[in-house]
């Protein structure tokens, strides 16, 4: 099992300083990898939830290849039709080459129509672009010159020259827990990367998950859960969110996960609404805690 952080690239105060912290406090911890989220237009709807300033996923993951060596990087997760297929691809290739300790593509659909509007994508055809553009991705990783041809993008001998260094190519971590999402981890990823889950919602998502990959003909992905760390009393039922209680219930979780088969857990301190949002040192804290409870990964 492997540890890992979300990094909270977001909201007042953060600066180039405070996210090479994270990055180091997060190493330093004992957590192998950090994943950082995705907007490109901060549209009403977005600043709500997550507040300028806003870094970008990738220049930042950049940026701390070359400051936080030995740490993972990677995306939880990107929006895919937000850009063009070999642009994510090269840009994902390039930080796999450049960090030493490899990338991690998360990959998902997005929420916010406003967004979606602001950069002139279609919202409404939002699953059957991401499904395209990951398949457009996985082919500009593997061929060189590369061609692709479907609905929503084509291109034709292309040099998508560096390959990426881990081997056979970027790790692709689905998200989201719908069907169509599960159909396209088992058919497009190297992992399922599931928010909040609940013992309830795995129970019936994990089986489901297997049957797709079987319909795929392809191995079941792995399963790398992100949990949001809530701390505090929470009554212990199914519909708990994992995560959400007391340290003992959240070493519970982690045993949990493991006993699901979790190849990976990306613990989240941030609690989907800025007003209560706590400090960096209230973050730090909270990982601590989470750290000295966890076993060796």
């Amino acid at each position: 099992m492997r540890y890992g952080v979300n990094l909270l690239n977001f909201g007042s105060g953060t600066t180039p300083e405070s996210l090479v912290r994270q990055a180091t406090d997060a190493r330093d911890l004992g957590f192998s990898f950090a994943m950082i989220s995705d907007h490109i237009a901060v549209t009403p709807d977005v600043h709500a939830v997550y507040p300028a300033p806003f870094y970008d996923q990738f220049v930042l993951a950049a940026h701390l290849a070359g400051r936080v060596p030995g740490l993972t990087l990677g995306t939880t997760i990107t929006v895919i039709p937000y850009r063009h297929p070999l642009q994510t691809a090269r840009l994902a290739a390039n930080i796999d080459r450049l960090n030493d300790a490899g990338f991690i593509l998360g990959a998902g659909v997005g929420w916010s129509a406003a967004e979606y509007r602001t950069l002139g994508v279609p919202f409404e055809q939002r699953g059957a672009i991401t499904d395209e553009y990951l398949a457009a991705i996985r082919a500009a990783w593997t061929q060189d010159p590369c061609s692709f041809k479907g609905r929503y993008v084509e291109f034709e001998g292309v040099r998508t020259a560096p390959a990426p260094a881990t081997a056979p190519h970027v790790p692709v971590w689905v998200g989201g827990d719908s069907p169509a999402a599960l159909r396209r981890a088992a058919r497009l990823g190297e992992a399922w990367h599931p928010f909040m889950p609940t013992r309830a919602s795995l129970r019936a998502q994990l089986p489901r998950l297997a049957e797709e990959a079987e319909r795929a003909e392809r191995p079941v992905p792995q399963f790398a859960p992100r949990i949001q760390l809530v701390v505090g009393e929470v009554p212990d039922t199914d519909d708990r969110p994992l995560g959400h209680g007391t340290m003992e219930q959240i070493r519970a979780d982690v045993e949990t996960l493991a006993g699901l088969g979790a190849t990976h857990i990306l613990f989240d301190t941030y609690p989907g609404d800025p007003a209560l949002r706590g400090s960096a040192e209230d973050d730090r804290r909270v990982l601590e805690s989470v750290a000295r409870i966890l076993p060796a990964g």
